[in-house]
């Protein structure tokens, strides 16, 4: 691993109690990826496919879900985590890598100011006494861009709009100064002017801060907006990964191909005006197809090839036996 590597993820596997609880099936499998320090990468694919279990492993909170990782490493600059106890994990919360989960206003406490719960983190994990915490908290508030941040710092959470609590959130986590920032779909819940806004303040955090971002998004559309390095999860394992021009321009598994022609776009729709899509669902996990996951999906799936042998994910950044024949659309200029 090089210096420039914060977060390195090498075959990463996490497995969940079963419906009966007596036994495990495994949620995703040998997944790795590297982030370099001020590096934006997003992890993208449909519900179901692997990215939240694989983001909060990296946070260590694979048990707090009832799961475990049973196979693999994360290393979090240059320190390996997954080889010791859960007292590694909680001490770089906070001051080394902090999460963004989807619905703020479930992530917030009802009872306690917004300004309260921004000053505990930061009094927890940094030391600051009652006054300077305090500071911290309206400095970080006005650093996400929230209006009259001095008075508003003592309001809490049902004041704010879903768009401002996810802003609160930002502040909570950035206010320990984390080098790694975990974003879970982060503006799924959001209309389409708050979710730009939302973007762009991640943008402008990056570039003033230099923190890393590890973007967990269904929506390519805003990952092209965002992210430099694209990882596409199908089925608990990478289906493809590459620079964002890579894989949005030129994808190598069908799978990529396919959601990028679910993105809303004229050009991608049937002669009767109907929305491309692919079809079937995301097998879910424990019954995961022999051979390739994606092969019953597939319109390019081969009899007795793809249905049989499960593909690695080869020098084409692509985990598709047939990657090597096949030619993919990608997003057209």
């Amino acid at each position: 691993m090089t210096d420039d590597v914060l977060l390195d993820v090498r075959d990463l596997t996490v497995e969940f109690p079963d419906d009966t609880g007596r036994g495990w099936v495994r949620a995703v499998e040998g997944v790795t990826f590297s982030l370099r320090r001020g590096e934006a990468m997003a992890l993208v694919g449909e519900s179901g496919s692997g990215k939240t279990v694989t983001s909060l492993a990296v946070m260590g909170l694979t048990g707090a879900t009832g799961g475990r990782i049973t196979a693999g490493t994360v290393t979090f600059d240059g320190e390996e985590l997954t080889g010791g106890d859960a007292k590694r994990w909680r001490r770089l919360r906070g001051p080394g890598m902090g999460m963004i989960f989807q619905q703020p206003s479930r992530s917030l406490n009802p009872a306690y100011p917004v300004g309260d719960q921004i000053a505990e983190s930061v009094r927890r994990h940094l030391g600051l006494n009652r006054r300077q915490a305090r500071a911290r908290a309206v400095e970080m508030l006005e650093l996400v861009q929230i209006p009259r941040a001095a008075q508003r710092v003592d309001e809490y959470p049902h004041a704010f709009s879903g768009g401002m609590c996810q802003r609160v959130m930002i502040a909570m986590v950035m206010a320990c100064n984390p080098r790694l920032l975990i974003a879970d779909e982060p503006t799924t819940a959001l209309d389409v002017t708050v979710q730009e806004r939302i973007l762009e303040l991640l943008r402008d955090l990056r570039e003033q801060t230099g923190v890393s971002l590890l973007f967990v998004s269904h929506d390519l559309a805003v990952v092209a907006e965002l992210c430099q390095e694209v990882v596409v999860m199908y089925a608990g394992e990478i289906a493809e990964r590459g620079t964002a021009s890579e894989v949005f321009y030129r994808p190598r598994h069908p799978y990529t191909a396919g959601l990028l022609a679910a993105i809303p776009n004229a050009r991608h729709r049937t002669a009767d005006r109907r929305l491309v899509a692919i079809p079937g669902g995301i097998p879910a996990p424990g019954g995961w197809p022999v051979g390739c996951r994606f092969h019953d999906r597939c319109s390019f799936s081969e009899a007795g090839r793809c249905d049989t042998t499960h593909p690695l994910l080869d020098v084409d950044r692509a985990r598709c036996l047939r990657a090597p024949e096949i030619r993919l659309e990608g997003v057209v200029i």
